[in-house]
């Protein structure tokens, strides 16, 4: 359940960077559309635009917090509320007994034709 409760977390976070996303834009469209008027309001202008780079550095920040967790669980590195190392290395446990169940079959088999002859 803290997985998913994790990875619900996690997406509501994108979501959120999703939305200042667009606030960024809505800033950057009132910041041409002020330029493109005859006579500008600089203070609407200065506004905007510290707007705009505030919300783009969180942005960023967001993101590459997002990146550094999505490359821990790529890489198999233990982080806060993930099984997949661990489920990981039980199934190439599995596997290797799996394989250990084949070859001794075999040997067994061997030894019996063997035996026969």
């Amino acid at each position: 359940m803290a997985t998913y409760s994790l990875a619900n977390e996690r997406l509501r976070a994108l979501e959120d960077i999703e939305r200042e996303i667009g606030a960024i834009l809505q800033n950057a469209g009132t910041v041409i559309l002020e330029l493109s008027k005859e006579k500008t309001n600089e203070r609407l202008l200065d506004r905007q635009a510290a707007a705009f780079t505030t919300s783009v550095q969180h942005v960023e920040a967001e993101l590459s917090a997002q990146i550094r967790y999505l490359t821990q669980v790529a890489t198999g590195q233990p982080h806060e509320g993930s099984s997949y190392s661990s489920r990981k290395d039980c199934q190439m446990a599995l596997k290797r007994v799996d394989y250990a169940r084949l070859k001794l079959s075999d040997v067994a088999r061997t030894c019996e034709q063997m035996l026969e002859n």
